[in-house]
């Protein structure tokens, strides 16, 4: 009995002394949450980051292209998906939105004319949210589809949202046509 009180007690002390305790090890501070607008920024800026690479990438032979008759093409779904922007941009700066949530593929002859407008539609989108900042997130607008008063902080995730829905039909564009996502390639 006393052989086994002395291994315990020389097994207690060894795991005390010999294993260091969590709080010796060096403990980082924890950094503080980003405000409320820079998180909703930083999520436009993702999506955004995510489309103008596509859109800048895909072959413009390939503009064209759309896998079922039923479908847009690639250049319609990133018109689509830039042009739906402004449904929250003009509202957040007080505007109306545009008649028309398609623009024409007509009017964008070129591939550089697209990637400029997809630049364009969320580096506007971006600058709406700096403007209106941390207090302005909880802003009321009028949602033009839904009719409804909601906060800008909430409108932004709901076209966030959106723009991600066509980010991922776009990769199966990719996909069908033999190539693969720049989001999905290995980072060098």
């Amino acid at each position: 009995m006393r052989k086994a009180l002395l291994l315990t007690a020389a097994l207690m002390a060894l795991t005390t002394f010999a294993v260091p305790s969590h709080g010796q090890a060096k403990i980082e501070a924890v950094k503080p949450a980003d405000n409320p607008s820079q998180v909703v920024l930083a999520a436009w800026n993702d999506i955004g980051r995510k489309l103008i690479a596509m859109a800048e990438d895909f072959p413009e032979d390939k503009y064209d292209f759309k896998p079922t008759p039923a479908q847009r093409t690639f250049a319609e779904q990133l018109l689509h998906a830039s042009g739906v922007n402004y449904f929250f941009t003009n509202p957040v700066r007080g505007e109306k939105p545009p008649a028309d949530e398609n623009p024409n593929r007509a009017d964008f002859k070129t591939k550089a004319d697209i990637v400029s407008y997809v630049k364009k539609s969320f580096a506007d989108g971006a600058a709406a949210i700096k403007a209106k900042g941390d207090k302005g997130m909880s802003d009321l607008v009028v949602d033009p589809y839904a009719r409804q008063y909601v906060r800008v902080s909430d409108f932004a995730y709901g076209f966030i949202e959106h723009s991600g829905e066509h980010y991922g039909q776009l990769v199966v564009y990719y996909r069908i046509s033999g190539l693969v996502p720049p989001e999905s390639r290995p980072k060098k």
